[in-house]
C-alpha cells in the first residue's frame, strides 16, 4: 500500500537521491558525451525509480541547480538533455525566462537543438572531465 500511495504522488517520494546533483549530472554529462538525450522517465529510471509527477518535480529542481552551477563555471546547460518522450522537447518549466522560441513555436525542435549540440560538444571534448 506504501509504494502505491507513493507512486501515485499521494504520498512523496523520499526525494534525497533525486536531488543528488553529483550522481545526476554525471548521467547528464554521460548523455551529452553519447550526444543523446534522456527523457524524464528515463532519467529517473537511472536514478531507480519510476515515473512520478511528484518525481519529475524533484527531479527538475536538480536540474535547476546543475544549469545554475554549470552557469557560474562556464558550462553549458545540461537540463536540455531531459525531454518528454511524447515531442522530444524539455518541459514547459525549461523554457520560462528564455529569449528563445517558446515551446509550441515552430522554431523550438531547432532552437532546442542548438543548445543541446553545444552541451554535446562541450562534454565531448572534455573525456576527463
Amino acid at each position: 500500500m506504501s509504494q502505491w500511495l507513493e507512486d501515485s504522488g499521494i504520498v512523496p517520494t523520499e526525494v534525497q537521491d533525486l536531488g543528488d546533483v553529483v550522481r545526476v549530472k554525471a548521467l547528464l554529462v554521460e548523455a551529452a558525451r553519447e550526444r543523446r538525450a534522456l527523457s524524464y522517465s528515463e532519467l529517473l529510471g537511472l536514478l531507480g525509480h519510476r515515473f512520478t509527477r511528484p518525481r519529475m518535480r524533484a527531479v527538475c529542481r536538480t536540474l535547476d541547480a546543475i544549469d545554475e552551477a554549470g552557469r557560474a563555471a562556464g558550462e553549458p546547460e545540461l537540463a536540455v538533455l531531459v525531454v518528454r518522450e511524447g515531442d522530444g522537447l524539455p518541459g514547459q518549466g525549461w523554457w520560462i525566462g528564455r529569449d528563445g522560441p517558446t515551446s509550441d513555436n515552430a522554431d523550438a525542435r531547432g532552437y532546442v537543438h542548438r543548445v543541446q549540440g553545444a552541451a554535446f560538444d562541450y562534454w565531448a571534448a572534455r573525456t576527463g572531465a
